[in-house]
């Protein structure tokens, strides 16, 4: 999840006018720039999952991700001051507050603990697993008042019952079980965070607001990393280059450009076309871990899967519908 944090990416050219002014959408027709920042947010996160299964070869969960947030929340903040003046990263306490808390929401709840079931889960898996999270935001929405309507509902018992298929490598002993519900209980995090910040007073910058967000959930890390003892005995010349490489795509690549052209795509393409991503980025996180990684494709994990992204589907097309 990268977002996972989270988030996705530009394109071709909106890594220049990205930290802009919004753009105006272009509702009627589909640009090819706009099929190219997706084409991005397809691969790059959905690639994000086999990232962080490398990394997580020789480094610390907890530790890898402090440090990939807090140094892509970092460089993100200093890209927003020089492209937007330091003003652009001025908040309220509240707004600060508000920024933290979704930031510990979905990086440290929603990506920490996707890291860390990826000690022992594949990343394939993972990502079938995380695609659940749209059925989650339909369960909340409904306690919230919200009616989403008859698909949604038909999605999320879709959703629900593909996961119950995901859990069957643990349960019959082919992976930890343990490693599925960490990324079960990731999923409602990252639910509750994405609930939740258009319901608080987030700062009006989106890309500051996400700066904050990634340098509070990359402390929260740190802090459960040293609550954990990861800091102990680590030592930066035991990774190997490998997973170093690995660490550096995910800051790079799943942390700045793929954000960069998701939050680009929010404000130049239509909402339906982006959430394809919910289902695209499975699939393509499933085809690397098994072609870079050889991660077996057992049956429980091809039907599982296949009945979440139909779920997910059935919930983004009724979306689009409304």
């Amino acid at each position: 999840m990268t977002s996972p944090a989270a988030e996705s990416a530009p394109e071709n050219r909106a890594s220049a006018p990205a930290l802009s002014a919004p753009a105006i959408p272009a509702r009627h027709r589909i640009s090819g720039a706009v099929w190219a920042a997706l084409a991005i947010v397809y691969v790059v996160w959905g690639s994000t999952y086999l990232g962080i299964r490398i990394v997580v070869e020789t480094m610390p969960p907890f530790v890898s991700a402090a440090i990939r947030f807090v140094v892509a929340g970092l460089l993100l903040g200093a890209l927003v001051a020089w492209r937007r003046g330091p003003s652009a990263l001025k908040v309220t306490k509240k707004q600060l507050a508000s920024a933290a808390v979704v930031g510990l929401l979905l990086l440290l709840g929603g990506n920490g603990l996707v890291v860390l079931a990826e000690t022992s889960i594949p990343s394939g898996l993972a990502a079938l697993l995380i695609a659940v999270v749209p059925a989650w935001v339909v369960v909340l929405r409904r306690v919230s008042g919200e009616r989403p309507g008859a698909g949604a509902y038909a999605g999320v018992v879709l959703g629900l019952a593909g996961l119950a298929v995901l859990t069957l490598p643990g349960l019959s002993g082919d992976v930890r079980i343990a490693g599925v519900l960490t990324v079960i209980v990731a999923t409602v995090m990252w639910s509750v965070g994405s609930f939740s910040s258009s319901r608080i007073p987030m700062p009006s910058d989106p890309f500051a607001a996400s700066a904050y967000e990634m340098v509070a959930g990359g402390i929260g890390c740190a802090l459960v990393a040293l609550g954990r003892g990861e800091f102990h005995g680590f030592a930066p010349g035991d990774v190997s280059t490998r997973s170093w490489v690995a660490l550096a795509y995910l800051v790079v690549f799943g942390s700045l450009l793929a954000f960069t052209a998701y939050a680009w795509l929010l404000h130049n393409a239509p909402l339906s076309l982006v959430a394809t991503y919910a289902y695209v980025n499975p699939v393509v996180a499933v085809l690397l871990g098994a072609l870079v990684l050889d991660e077996r494709l057992t049956w429980p994990i091809a039907v599982g899967g296949t009945v979440v992204v139909a779920g997910v589907c059935l919930i983004v097309s009724t979306e689009r519908r409304r």
